[in-house]
């Protein structure tokens, strides 16, 4: 998360920058030049130079990932604002891969559980978003969309249950949801007080501040299917903290960061920005 946190728009990450966030996150040299390694054998990054004067350049594999982080949380923002409602359509996916190819069959599970889907039974996935787009993708890359059965319907249910509220609280754990993002609120309001304060940041520390939001919100978001308003609890904790987190990266935004920023400034800045333009209208 560190790294990807500090790729800048041009797909490089400075070794200078990321071991004096680390050093200010508590991290030693040591962990750094490990994490560094495993990365660039992982085929996630290339390496150039050695030590502080290093750069790494993330391959089209890693950068591609960080878009759809985007996109989730474009989404999340408009369900936020009333203007991504339910329309009433749950959305399954079911897939039957053989064993000789279990890789790509664990990997497909993976993205589905990834995409906010919940389990109905074996191979049997649902989903209360739009996601056909995502894992038609993941799918083919996977080498497994002919595997695959997409369908859509509003009758959906599990033995006796068919109220949507309660067949969401039965299928996605809500509440571990909302105390994850209970914990980005305590850990953001902190961080959007210094921000926002007189004493002037040094770049370390604005890049610190930076990763550790972007560490707590995927915390937060990976494991959120983003059920819609109309599913969840009232009030819910998500909303209260992603509001936290824009104003956090809109302070962070006028705080400057040079042409080399990192691309995930760019990401949510923007993301924030377009929240604030709709709260203006």
């Amino acid at each position: 998360m560190l790294v990807h946190a500090l790729i800048r728009e041009d797909g490089t990450v400075g070794a200078d920058e990321l071991y004096a966030v680390a050093n200010t996150l508590g991290m030693s040299d040591q962990q750094v030049r490990l994490c560094i390694k495993r990365l660039v054998s992982e085929g996630r990054f290339t390496h150039e130079g050695r030590g502080r004067k290093a750069e790494l350049h993330a391959t089209a594999d890693t950068v591609r990932t960080l878009a759809p982080n985007a996109d989730f949380l474009r989404h999340a923002f408009q369900q936020d604002a009333g203007l991504a409602p339910w329309d009433g359509v749950w959305h399954l996916a079911a897939f039957a891969v053989p064993e000789s190819a279990r890789s790509s069959r664990d990997a497909l599970r993976e993205t589905l559980v990834g995409l906010g889907g919940a389990l109905l039974q074996g191979g049997l996935y649902v989903c209360a978003n739009t996601w056909e787009p995502y894992v038609e993708e993941a799918a083919h890359r996977l080498g497994a969309h002919d595997a695959l059965t997409l369908l859509t319907t509003t009758d959906l249910r599990r033995g006796d249950v068919r109220e949507p509220v309660e067949l969401a609280g039965r299928l996605w754990p809500v509440q571990e949801i909302a105390d994850r993002y209970h914990r980005l609120s305590r850990i953001t309001e902190p961080r959007l007080a210094r921000l926002t304060g007189p004493v002037e940041l040094s770049p370390a520390e604005l890049l610190t501040i930076a990763v550790e939001l972007t560490a707590e919100l995927t915390r937060a978001m990976e494991p959120d299917p983003l059920l819609p308003p109309q599913l969840l609890p009232h009030p819910w904790p998500g909303s209260q903290a992603r509001e936290l987190v824009a104003r956090a990266w809109t302070a962070l935004t006028e705080r400057g960061h040079g042409e080399t920023r990192p691309a995930l400034f760019r990401f949510y800045s923007d993301i924030a920005r377009e929240r604030a333009d709709r709260a203006a209208h």
